[in-house]
């Protein structure tokens, strides 16, 4: 039972992953990305990982790291995008002589 459990854990935290990566393509395309549930998805695997027995929690932690650099890379591409998103809703000259 416990090699099951891990291999949950870690085929959850892989397709969390793939989600994230999608997200951060789908921000740099300039689409909005919803967050909505990230956390929620995040902290069930944190809890699935901490019942593992202490053999799994390695694989576990590894497979969690993996999501920890997928959610900075996602982060780290949403304020470059916001940066881009601002400088082109400036107000040009002709709208501040208004």
């Amino acid at each position: 039972m416990p090699h099951a459990a891990l291999q949950a854990v870690e085929a959850a935290a892989e397709t969390l992953r793939s989600t994230l990566t999608l997200a951060q393509a789908l921000a740099l395309a300039g689409r909005q990305v919803d967050m909505t549930g990230l956390e929620r998805e995040v902290a069930a695997l944190c809890a699935a990982a901490v019942t593992l027995p202490p053999g799994g929690r390695g694989a576990a932690r590894r497979a969690l790291l993996g999501l920890r650099i997928a959610v900075e890379e996602l982060l780290a591409a949403m304020p470059a995008l916001e940066r881009e998103r601002g400088r082109s809703l400036r107000p040009g000259p002709s709208s501040r002589q208004r």
